[in-house]
């Protein structure tokens, strides 16, 4: 049977064969084939003559024209260029680069990293920040050379390659012609470097998710700046041009979700320049051993997916990230190393900045020391005069950099795939200390997390090449700055501080050493340990002899908060100065020098003391705020301090009331800054901000351990109902209480703005701030995964210890109390009161009307509904009784409506 589709294939093969034939009739046209290309190639030998005769050139040997597309000789190509040798040799005339492939790079591995040097200074777009990191090769195809980004993400370490292969693509990074033909000695071509100035970092996509708007790569007006080659590394800095064709008119109607504005650090947001350091730098010959990870610490790791044996139900594989640290001396207890982890300060750093950080690099050669190596880390200063930039991709370094709306430090660090080798590191700390840090808390309402959904995004899609490799974005600096603040204020409002004294300056050296200590950490291959706080008691932190030994935490991994003494205590040490228990554990167990025979049950052996004081560890994951992860145990946080973490948020509390107190009785001074005071307000906010959610914790929650199977601990036991019910307590009568939140008329009215500038906040909006605060802890109390973990406390308690634990009816009975306890009073409500309330009805009718009634929540929301009707009756009881204000009984009747509304309304079932 003839289809339509077989006689179109029939017309295209004959069409296709008419071609081929009309391509080998000789320009003589007498319809003879073409000569084969060997005979046409072929030197003439008769003399030349009239076509046909004896000595004339014939059509069948005439030498064809030159191939216009055939790349050009090397010679000639290169002709007058500047040659760095290098990995891939760089050749440079005018604006033009090119790198010199040789054929025996082809198809062989190397690290392709690229770093960006220079941004636009806001909505996270930084300078001096590390990009990703991929293992790539150079393929040819033709006259075509692909720059491609080897799938290391799944691998076959023991057969079966071709497969692996087979299924899991590599991804092309860029690609362009050759341009040129081989050289005739080194049997190498070049290739034009401009194919790297397109979007290869994805940075349109992210500007896109940022501003909303569309940015493309202008080819025309990027350029390579520098260039710099050696015999295991090529580097390229260039400067991209993003732009847009126009920034489209604000809607006429606002739409339900704002538009984020156009780029404002820009003198136009529809171009910008951002530059990209590339990287060629050559994977180690010698590949460094592995080192396998373990759950009970915490370590970055090279992760994948083996797929090389079928019998394996987990196919997953964890190499640690760790520097390559052998000793000079082998045999020696204490011995230098063959090449030490050097960091480069970046000679942006501030001069008086230098020595704070110089000190929190070198603090970790203590560590090293107790494992036998002097001098593991080493810290240089680039100096001042220097042309060379450490964003190569072999100075690790310590870079400082600015933004407009900037205050974070981050330690990213770039490995070998195959091993988990760190190869290259760049720090990137911001002057939030110096300049941010203030300039950061002057919004009306503070901002209660460190990053918003959206940075968080655009962090995580900067991570986005780099899964399981050093993925964690770190906020430490900011967040330190944010505590800094807090301390320095209060300790300035009690007069224990001048802020431009010699002790402010060491106050906030000290802090600048913490944060570099973190960072490094991150550098040298350690993740966040956010239980590592707790494993001080609160005795140790009042102990002054005790903190000046050992530090305020069992890590400089944790988010460390600053050990304030309370009105009338004793100070100790404010903030972390050294190195924790677990660090010492963390860098025994990557570094520790163990021979091949032994290492399994040497690992196993330092990895079991994971039940020893201090060495106490969990990770991001553990402590929540992000995606699915809302964190359960309420011992694991960011920033909290002590073994009690509720006892610590209580202090909290009289710390920031305190602070209002002092501020309210300070008579503002002529001269000084006029944002002042509210930052001393708003700083006081943050924390109770902070406190709230995580108060919230207790209630519902798991205390977790990190363990192997067949250990003595059990993985999860709930909290104790009684620390249940105190953070209750302590929600209802602290941060749920109007009294919390009193403040003078005559200090409220006193807190003016910055008339200088046009853009500046307005009042002060107290109800609005408290708001803040109280929803963080109502959001989490009213929440699914709280109410199915309150639900299924009983299963983990054997049943003879069940009398007394917290069910979900008495959490949401003592909530619903607490919050509208005015009705069984009698008394007046409050605005801050009244707020709370409207908050607590919203979520009611959000549970109720759209809410899940089926599966886990199904008796939540049954419990709810029972708790709504009860509000009704007593509502309804007050709305009777009278006699409050105008006010109250407008809010009692609007409040009765909306409930009653919501109880006689359809559930959206789901």
């Amino acid at each position: 049977m003839i289809t339509t589709d077989s006689l179109k294939l029939s017309a295209i093969a004959l069409a296709s064969l008419m071609l081929c034939a009309c391509a080998t009739v000789p320009a003589g046209g007498n319809g003879a084939a073409a000569a084969p290309a060997a005979a046409a190639s072929a030197p003439a030998t008769a003399a030349s003559g009239a076509p046909g005769a004896p000595g004339a050139p014939s059509p069948m040997t005439a030498r064809p024209p030159a191939d216009p597309t055939a790349p050009k000789p090397f010679a000639e190509v290169s002709r007058d260029t500047k040659r760095q040798d290098g990995l891939f040799p760089i050749l440079r005339k005018d604006e033009k680069v090119w790198l010199e492939i040789p054929r025996a790079m082809l198809n062989k591995p190397f690290l392709f990293t690229i770093n960006i040097s220079s941004s636009i200074g806001e909505r996270g777009f930084y300078a001096s920040q590390m990009g990703p990191d991929v293992m790539a090769e150079w393929r040819r195809v033709g006259n075509m050379i692909q720059l491609v980004a080897l799938n290391t993400r799944f691998r076959a370490e023991g057969g079966g390659k071709r497969a692996v292969e087979e299924a899991f693509s590599p991804s092309l990074l860029a690609a362009g012609p050759v341009a040129s033909a081989d050289h005739p000695e080194r049997k190498s071509f070049l290739v034009d470097a401009g194919l790297l100035l397109t979007d290869i970092p994805g940075m349109s996509t992210r500007m896109e998710m940022a501003f909303r708007l569309p940015y493309s790569v202008d080819r025309s007006n990027s350029y390579f700046e520098t260039t710099r080659a050696d015999g295991t590394l090529s580097t390229l800095s260039a400067k991209v041009h993003y732009f847009t064709p126009r920034i489209p008119a604000p809607p006429l109607v606002a739409p339900p979700v704002p538009v984020p504005p156009p780029p404002m650090a820009t003198p136009d947001p529809r171009s910008m320049f951002m530059g990209f350091v590339y990287n060629f730098r050559a994977l180690p010959e010698a590949a460094m051993p592995t080192r396998r990870a373990d759950g009970r610490l915490g370590h970055f790791t090279e992760s994948f997916n083996d797929l090389s044996d079928d019998s394996k139900a987990n196919t997953r594989v964890h190499y640690i990230n760790r520097w390559r640290l052998e000793k000079k001396d082998p045999s020696a207890a204490l011995s230098e190393p063959v090449q030490p982890i050097v960091y480069w300060m970046d000679k942006n750093i501030p001069a008086k900045y230098r020595p704070a950080v110089e000190a929190g690099i070198l603090e970790w050669n203590k560590a090293f020391e107790k494992i036998g190596f002097k001098n593991a880390v080493v810290a240089k200063q680039q100096p001042d005069d220097a042309d060379w930039d450490n964003m190569d991709a072999q100075h690790a370094s310590i870079r400082w950099f600015v933004g407009a709306d900037v205050g974070f430090a981050i330690g990213p660090s770039h490995v070998d795939p195959r091993t988990g080798e760190i190869l290259d590191a760049d720090i990137g700390m911001s002057d939030v200390f110096s300049r941010g840090g203030r300039a950061f808390i002057s919004e009306d309402v503070p901002r209660l997390t460190s990053l918003s959904d959206e940075e968080k995004a655009l962090a995580q899609m900067n991570q986005g090449w780099r899964e399981g490799r050093n993925a964690s974005y770190c906020t430490y600096a900011m967040d330190a700055a944010s505590e800094m603040n807090f301390a320095l204020d209060i300790l300035e409002a009690r007069g224990d501080i001048d802020p431009n004294s010699p002790e402010a300056e060491a106050f906030v050296q000290a802090r600048i050493k913490d944060v570099i200590m973190h960072e490094v950490g991150h550098t040298l291959g350690l993740k966040h340990n956010f239980k590592a706080s707790t494993t001080v008691s609160q005795a140790q932190l009042k102990d002054k002899a005790y903190t000046d030994a050992h530090g305020i935490s069992g890590s400089v991994m944790d988010y460390n908060a600053y050990n304030i003494p309370l009105e009338g205590e004793a100070p100790t040490s404010y903030n972390n100065t050294t190195l924790g228990a677990y660090d010492y554990w963390a860098i025994e167990y990557a570094y520790k020098t163990v021979g091949k025979e032994q290492e399994e049950a040497e690992l196993t052996r330092i990895a079991s003391r994971n039940t020893e004081p201090g060495h106490a560890y969990a990770d991001d994951t553990d402590a929540g705020g992000f995606g699915p992860y809302d964190g359960m145990d309420p011992m694991i946080n960011r920033f909290d301090l002590g073994d009690d973490p509720l006892a610590y948020y209580q202090k909290r509390l009289k710390l920031s009331q305190e602070l209002w107190n002092r501020v309210q009785n300070r008579k503002p001074v002529a001269g000084e800054d006029p944002l002042r005071q509210r930052r001393s307000l708003i700083n006081g906010f943050m924390q109770l901000g902070r406190a709230s959610e995580l108060v919230g914790k207790y209630v519902g929650g798991m205390y977790t351990v990190r363990d192997v199977p067949g250990a003595s601990r059990p993985a999860l036991t709930p909290v104790d109902p009684a620390k249940q019910r105190e953070a209750l307590r302590f929600l209802a009568t602290g941060l749920f209480s109007a009294d919390s939140f009193r403040f003078k008329p005559e200090f409220l009215s006193s807190l003016t703005t910055d008339y200088v500038e046009f853009a500046r906040p307005q009042w002060v909006s107290i109800p609005a701030a408290v708001s803040t605060v109280q929803l963080a802890a109502l959001n989490r109390l009213l929440s699914v995964s709280t109410a199915v973990r309150l639900m299924e406390l009983p299963n983990y308690v054997p049943a003879s210890q069940r009398k007394g634990i917290i069910s979900l009816n008495e959490v949401y009975g003592t909530l619903q109390s607490s919050i509208w306890s005015e009705l069984k009073t009698g008394g007046e409500i409050d605005r801050l009161r009244r707020n709370l309330q409207r908050e607590y009805l919203r979520r009611l009718q959000a549970n109720l009307t759209h809410g899940n009634a089926t599966g886990q929540f199904a008796d939540a929301y049954a419990l709810m509904r029972f708790q709504a009707t009860q509000l009704q009756s007593e509502l309804r009881a007050a709305q009777s009784r009278g006699g409050q204000s105008v006010e109250t009984r407008a809010h009692i009747a609007e409040s009765l409506d909306l409930l009653s509304t919501t109880l006689k309304a359809t559930m959206t079932r789901t």
